[in-house]
């Protein structure tokens, strides 16, 4: 095993009843990495990560997470690993300081209300350690949570959609805090729906309905997609909208602001579509495309595997 990497699995599936929810999936994560895991609702991502950690055993697959086998040493992962689910998971009915204090009480802390006050002091929650949780706005809640997930001092975070929710300024002071502590070494896989959020991610991977997309940088997985988009702008968009959507080639014509994104696979295809409507009062461009069209565009190509 290459013994820079945190996460090293291969095939890794989960079946619930007759329907596949993660497909045979590999993911290799570095120490120090932000990976976000992407893809639409019900895509198994959740699945996945409850996986990595010992909450489900999978039904096919092998590897390792923090060099722990993942079928037979799941406790040994557990202690290490830091999981911040998508719903507040603390007592609202507690302060910041009572909720650190019973996860450090979990995890049998020898020095338990040093790192409570240590956690409280890192997370810059000292002025509101005795608030109640309930009372809490949804950036402090999720600050709360990081310092929770962080108290028994992990080496692999496990995120999922950490900020839902979140106002953008609370947003953007997470993801900074999520940076210092990679530069630190800690490693990270999170799910986002955010394409900003993806963007600061080191490595990305799209999974929908449990089948593995593509994996790379941003640059990479927009590379790998091979759409073409042009920015169209001009007047009545919505009308213009609906009828390029009719027509040969076009995946997605989509409104950005006060202009639409108009993508699809086949350069060639779309330039003939679009060639009527190349004239006043619209306003074209070819622009590169971004991972808000690309992430469209790899939903559109996949099925659901939902089978009732």
């Amino acid at each position: 095993m290459d013994s820079d990497l945190v996460i090293d699995v291969r095939n890794m599936t989960k079946r619930f009843g007759g329907r596949t929810v993660v497909n045979a999936i590999d993911m290799r994560v570095k120490k120090g990495e932000i990976h976000g895991f992407l893809g639409p609702n019900g895509s198994g991502k959740t699945t996945f990560i409850r996986m990595l950690c010992g909450l489900l055993k999978p039904d096919a697959g092998e590897g390792t997470c923090l060099g722990y086998d993942v079928l037979r040493e799941s406790a040994m992962i557990k202690r290490q690993v830091g999981y911040m689910t998508q719903r507040f998971s603390y007592y609202e009915d507690l302060t910041i300081e009572e909720n650190l204090d019973f996860v450090a009480r979990l995890y049998h802390l020898p020095n338990r209300r040093q790192a409570v006050a240590e956690s409280i002091e890192k997370l810059g929650l000292s002025a509101r350690k005795r608030q109640l949780a309930g009372q809490l706005s949804g950036g402090w809640k999720q600050r709360m949570a990081l310092a929770a997930c962080l108290i028994h001092q992990p080496k692999l975070l496990l995120l999922d959609e950490p900020t839902a929710g979140v106002d953008p300024k609370a947003r953007r002071d997470f993801w900074e805090e999520i940076h210092d502590l990679a530069e630190q070494g800690l490693t990270f896989l999170i799910t986002t729906h955010y394409m900003d959020e993806a963007e600061r991610c080191h490595r990305l991977a799209y999974i929908s309905y449990g089948d593995l997309l593509v994996t790379g940088n941003a640059s990479d997985v927009i590379r790998h997609a091979g759409l073409t988009t042009w920015l169209v702008s001009g007047p009545e968009l919505n009308t213009l909208a609906r009828t390029l959507r009719e027509l040969p080639g076009i995946e997605q014509a989509v409104a950005f602001g006060e202009t639409l994104h108009v993508s699809g696979a086949d350069a060639d295809l779309i330039a003939r579509s679009i060639a009527p409507f190349m004239r006043e009062p619209y306003l074209w461009q070819q622009v590169n495309s971004g991972l808000e069209d690309v992430f469209i565009h790899l939903m559109g190509t996949s099925s659901d595997n939902f089978h009732s």
